[in-house]
């Protein structure tokens, strides 16, 4: 079953044609496992993490932040950029607190995902990270962001996901994988 699933390719020729704040681009030429010769674009980013934090009354910590690629705010769960020297656990604890003022008494790696592996190297590990709402301290969100954040059944969390409500790749999978594997 799947004869070439996972076996990489070889990368012919890399040509970077766009270097920005938030990503790159490269034009590839690649022989797939399977031997065909072609042309990629591929979007270069750093990996990221995605936080389902869990009072141990099943609330969670929902986000809203004006994203620019739906140009409007999104509903969704914390999320950030795992920094250079960093663990996903540790950029998982630093997000919560930048973005939420929460502290994470635990955090789990749930699993890795990716989102557009087609045309980007993204990927996301999705965290699981169990706090007190009653332990909060001072957000220090950065320059260029302003993030709203509540406190939410997960009942109510999953029917956003079914209703569309909430509907960002990475929070449907922390959200069905906890469901899932998890609960």
């Amino acid at each position: 079953m799947f004869k070439t699933w996972h076996q990489p390719g070889k990368i012919l020729d890399r040509k970077n044609v766009y270097s920005g704040r938030v990503f790159a681009v490269d034009q590839l030429h690649i022989q797939t496992p399977d031997g065909l010769k072609v042309e990629r674009d591929l979007i270069k980013t750093s990996p990221t993490i995605t936080i389902l934090a869990m009072t141990a009354d099943q609330e969670v910590v929902m986000t809203s932040e004006y994203r620019a690629g739906v140009n409007s705010d999104s509903v969704s769960l914390p999320a950030g950029i795992v920094n250079p020297g960093e663990t996903a656990e540790q950029a998982a604890k630093r997000e919560l607190h930048e973005e939420t003022g929460y502290v994470a008494q635990s955090v789990t790696k749930m699993t890795r995902i990716t989102s557009s592996e087609g045309f980007m190297d993204q990927f996301a590990d999705l965290m699981l990270i169990d706090f007190d709402p009653a332990d909060r301290v001072q957000k220090h969100f950065d320059k260029d962001e302003f993030v709203n954040s509540e406190l939410v059944p997960l009942t109510q969390v999953v029917e956003w996901i079914r209703t569309g409500k909430v509907n960002t790749a990475q929070a449907v999978s922390a959200v069905g994988y906890y469901q899932l594997f998890l609960k």
